[in-house]
């Protein structure tokens, strides 16, 4: 049978198909393969096993989906402070993974600041992100947050205590998700989901739920390639003095010319991933990286590896000691 993976707790796997729920675990050869499954995996199933899992169109890992539209990035305008640099690093992350973005500002009740609304706008309009502003609360511009889900499979992500499973309740009550309000100590959202689902919301709308994090860091990949996640930076990389510009401080730089043209607060979240990718390349640069796959691919199949010390010898080998051992008598 084959279905998508709605919900992953445990060693366990729930799958739906032909709207029929199934638990199942995964096939011990899956494991020694090395293959992780993600919620919003399709997959082939037997008998309370997972036996294959079929090509992804997307994934991230974290939060750990696959085969996403769009990722909602929820940030709260007040109770957690809005961090831009927090939210351009969400930003970042789904650009790295090429999936389109949606902006969400909630908890639009406890403010009524309308230098930062104004400020949100002149940032991230002109780049092309879809913008909303809502209240789980009050029920504020809801059927706008809809209207951007309509027909698409979309993942929230936040931090924790920005409001992501109040707004699953305020389109669905039925769900009942657990809230908490955010910390008076640290004022910081504490987690209440602990796992990614996908939920159905009505027959056009379906929503993966995902735990609050915000310690992702860009410290995988080049500091020349950094640039690329940035939008307003795409226009201007292949005009540079030098091709391995970093738009730091160097002679000749497309970037700093126009500097006015890009808000502080996008130019400081990206020395800061800069600062991140620096790190990264400073600790692989003196070491080797490349490691030996212990799988082997063969007519489009994947099997383990012999381990060397279980290899036997070539024939070739063989005779090679053979005539070591006669030329020796």
């Amino acid at each position: 049978m084959q279905g998508q993976i709605y919900k992953i707790h445990s060693d366990f796997y729930y799958i739906r198909s032909n709207n029929e729920t199934y638990e199942c675990k995964i096939r011990e050869v899956l494991k020694k393969q090395n293959k992780k499954i993600y919620v919003g995996d399709f997959v082939e199933f037997d008998n309370g096993y997972i036996t294959e899992i079929t090509d992804r169109k997307n994934y991230i890992p974290r939060p750990s989906v696959a085969n996403i539209d769009q990722v909602v990035i929820v940030s709260a305008v007040k109770e957690p402070e809005l961090d831009f640099n927090q939210l351009n690093r969400y930003i970042a992350f789904a650009e790295y993974y090429n999936i389109p973005i949606k902006l969400c500002f909630n908890k639009n009740d406890l403010s009524s600041d309308d230098k930062l609304i104004e400020k949100v706008f002149s940032i991230y309009e002109p780049l092309g992100y879809d913008i909303v502003f809502t209240s789980a609360l009050e029920g504020f511009e809801l059927e706008e947050f809809k209207e951007i889900m309509k027909n698409k499979l979309s993942v929230l992500c936040g931090q924790s205590g920005v409001g992501k499973s109040s707004l699953i309740n305020s389109l669905n009550p039925e769900f009942d998700l657990r809230t908490k309000s955010v910390s008076e100590k640290t004022l910081r959202g504490t987690h209440t989901t602990r796992h990614c689902e996908i939920m159905t919301i009505d027959n056009d709308i379906t929503i993966i739920d995902t735990p609050g994090f915000s310690n992702l860091k860009f410290d995988f990949l080049l500091p020349i390639d950094v640039a690329k996640l940035f939008r307003e930076f795409r226009p201007y990389l292949n005009t540079c003095k030098y091709q391995d510009c970093l738009h730091i401080h160097e002679d000749g730089c497309s970037i700093l010319d126009n500097i006015e043209n890009f808000s502080s607060e996008r130019y400081e979240s990206y020395l800061e991933f800069i600062k991140e990718a620096k790190e990264y390349k400073e600790r692989v640069k003196y070491q080797g990286v490349k490691t030996e796959s212990r799988f082997k691919n063969t007519h489009n199949k994947t099997a383990v590896k012999i381990s060397v010390n279980k290899r036997q010898g070539s024939r070739r080998t063989l005779k090679q000691d053979l005539y070591k051992e006669l030329e020796d008598e």
